[in-house]
Order: structure tokens, then C-alpha cells, then sequence
């Protein structure tokens, strides 16, 4: 690294914490750096000092962004996250910024206290997709009307079945919500439902979960996958903090 290289603070997340500890260290694109906290009050932001310059979020640089705030998390129960890729000129930078962020969240630190955020993505199985797609007499139908026309011919057609089709994932997405989101969302302190990825997915929920309830809400949807299992497949991860349930404006307004 040469002498001249500008050296940045990279933001984290926010924790609750009136001490002084030791957050371990990352390795960011190749360089080992100490995990530090910049303090305000009970607050502080958990930073490293980087080369300052623009991170990309390639696999590996959000790989650790998370794995940074991962290690926090195991040290303290109050942690506020920040999105990837902040970097400041300063620690004092990041000191006024914290000042400015305080407000927020001393608000924020009781009501994410001990809570972790879990995430479930529920995909149907091609098969079971395609089954439900054959027992729609309607589709069926629309679809064998279009066989053996020419494109031009079955265009209205074809955007029917589209249609058709759009209406029973939707119809598939509400059956799993019952079925899947209902139940978990009893043990949850807060939960959501984010826009599905991708045409296979009929459920993309997070859940706001006390600690000491996670084994039983881990218990629970195994439960409930044991019910699904033939039809779908969960993508379950966590625990993480609680990104889809805080939202915190980085930038310091200009008064």
C-alpha cells in the first residue's frame, strides 16, 4: 500500500453499548483490518479504516459486510444495521454523523432489543407448478387452442393464458401465505412480505423474532415445511439484524 493512499472509515452497523470491546478483524479485498467502534452516549458505530475509494458489491465484499456484522451480533444484542458500501472521510466524520443519527436511534435500540430478523423464501417445485397449471381446466383449454396456430393467429390467445397464469401464482401465493406466513407471523414480534424474485417464488418474508423465542420459531417452521415439503422448498436464513424492519437515512440533512 503506498504512502499515499487515503485512508476512509467503512460503517458497519449501530450497537447499543456504554463500553469499550473487542469486535475481532475482517479481511476486506485482501487486507486484514481491526473491527473498531466510534462512540456517542450509549451509542456507537462499528467501523474499520480502508482504503478510501468505492467498494463494490461483488459476492466476496458483501460476503464481509455481512460476516463483519455477524460477529457484532454475537457480542451484542441491540444492533442497528447499515447498508454495504458507506465509507467516510473520518472517524470524526462518522462521529458527527452518529450525533446526528441518535435521535433515531435511541428510538430504534428498545424496540430492536434482543431481536433478531429471520428470513423465508418459499419456491415451488416445477412439478407441483406444473401440476396445478394441468388442473386448471381453463388453461388447458386456452393452451390447446393455441397449438398448431401461427403466432400472429394465437397472439390474444397467448395473452390470455399469460393472464391465466399470472392470476393462479397469485392464487398460489395466497394459499401459501395462509398456509406458511399466518402461522410464523403468531410468534413474531413484526413481519413482512417483500415482492417475490423470480416467477417461482410464491412467498419472500422476514420476521422480527425475540432470541429466546428463535429455537421455537426454527421448531416451527420445520413444522410447517414437513406440511409443504412436496410442493415446495424453503429457503430459511438468519438470524440477521433487522434490516427489513428499520429504515435509517445515512446522509446528514443540511439544516
Amino acid at each position: 500500500m503506498s504512502q499515499e493512499e487515503q485512508m476512509g472509515i467503512y460503517i458497519f452497523c449501530g450497537i447499543q453499548t456504554e463500553t469499550d470491546e473487542n469486535y475481532g478483524e475482517i479481511e476486506i479485498e485482501g487486507q486484514t483490518k481491526d473491527l473498531f467502534a466510534i462512540r456517542y452516549k450509549d451509542a456507537a458505530i462499528i467501523a474499520a479504516e480502508v482504503p478510501m475509494k468505492i467498494y463494490h458489491p461483488n459476492k466476496d465484499n458483501l460476503m464481509m459486510h455481512q460476516n463483519a456484522v455477524s460477529m457484532v451480533m454475537k457480542q451484542n444484542d441491540t444492533v442497528i444495521p447499515v447498508s454495504f458500501g458507506n465509507v467516510f472521510q473520518s472517524k470524526e466524520d462518522v462521529g458527527i454523523l452518529l450525533e446526528n443519527l441518535y435521535p433515531q436511534f435511541e428510538r430504534l435500540f428498545p424496540e430492536i432489543k434482543g431481536k433478531v430478523e429471520l428470513g423465508l423464501k418459499v419456491i415451488g417445485k416445477r412439478e407441483w407448478l406444473e401440476s396445478q397449471v394441468n388442473q386448471n381446466s381453463n388453461m388447458e383449454r386456452m393452451a390447446k387452442a393455441v397449438q398448431g396456430k401461427s403466432e400472429a393467429a394465437s397472439y390474444y390467445e397467448r395473452i390470455q393464458i399469460g393472464g391465466a397464469a399470472q392470476k393462479l401464482i397469485v392464487s398460489l401465493q395466497k394459499e401459501v401465505e395462509q398456509g406458511v406466513f399466518t402461522p410464523l407471523k403468531e410468534l413474531a414480534v413484526a413481519s413482512k412480505i417483500n415482492d417475490p424474485i423470480g416467477e417461482k417464488m410464491l412467498l419472500n418474508a422476514a420476521f422480527l423474532v425475540d432470541r429466546d423465542k428463535e429455537a421455537e420459531f426454527d421448531q416451527r417452521v420445520n413444522e410447517i415445511h414437513e406440511t409443504w415439503a412436496d410442493k415446495v422448498e424453503f429457503n430459511y436464513s438468519g438470524p440477521w439484524p433487522a434490516y427489513n424492519f428499520i429504515n435509517i437515512k445515512l446522509k446528514v440533512e443540511d439544516s
